[in-house]
């Protein structure tokens, strides 16, 4: 079988943008009441598309307090979820810890690890869509960017300066929430794309 072939850097630059889930369809979920009715909203999907954000280290042997921020999307919507209050982020590791509902997203080893270590609870039913990339004659990591380029023909817009923002601040701004809850919705067009069961 010939290996599918990977578009270059160059080339997926010059591609139209892909779509993006617009700010209304972002909530930001920060205390336990909107923690709940952002489950609520959830637990009627079974398949999310999932990540996380921390806020970078700069320094050598710095370690990072992250994640700060879950993301978990669905077609229509995506919730933001921010760590600081207590009941906000156990009901976080919930839907995190609950099975029969895909968590589908990119190279999540390392967020997984650092859930386990934050929440105390472990991911149930997480899919790396680099996993099934591979499985499918792709090489290397694909990671978000390449994938919508291969799947869809379009450029993937990451904002390197939201990326490397500060996700601890109580505040977020909205090309925050547009970054993180973008990163989530696209692994689920993706997930989409490849024909894997929304239900």
């Amino acid at each position: 079988m010939q290996t599918p072939r990977m578009p270059a850097p160059e080339e997926i630059a010059l591609l139209p943008p892909f779509e993006r889930l617009a700010r209304e369809r972002i909530a930001l979920v920060a205390t336990e009441a909107e923690a709940e009715r952002a489950a609520a909203a959830l637990l009627s999907s079974t398949v999310w598309g999932f990540d996380t954000e921390s806020k970078p280290t700069f320094h050598a042997g710095e370690a990072s307090e992250g994640p700060h921020v879950i993301q978990l999307a669905m077609p229509e919507q995506a919730f933001v979820f921010q760590l600081h209050d207590a009941g906000c982020r156990a009901i976080a590791g919930e839907l995190l810890a609950r099975a029969g509902i895909v968590k589908a997203g990119f190279g999540l080893q390392d967020d997984q690890r650092r859930i386990v270590d934050k929440l105390g609870v472990e991911p149930r039913d997480v899919l790396d869509l680099d996993t099934v990339l591979r499985q499918r004659g792709y090489r290397r990591q694909m990671g978000t960017k390449a994938a919508v380029a291969v799947l869809f023909g379009r450029r993937f817009l990451k904002s390197k300066r939201a990326a490397t923002s500060n996700w601890s601040q109580r505040q977020l701004s909205d090309a925050q929430l547009l970054y993180a809850a973008n990163d989530a919705w696209a692994a689920l067009r993706v997930y989409q794309a490849l024909g894997l069961p929304m239900a």
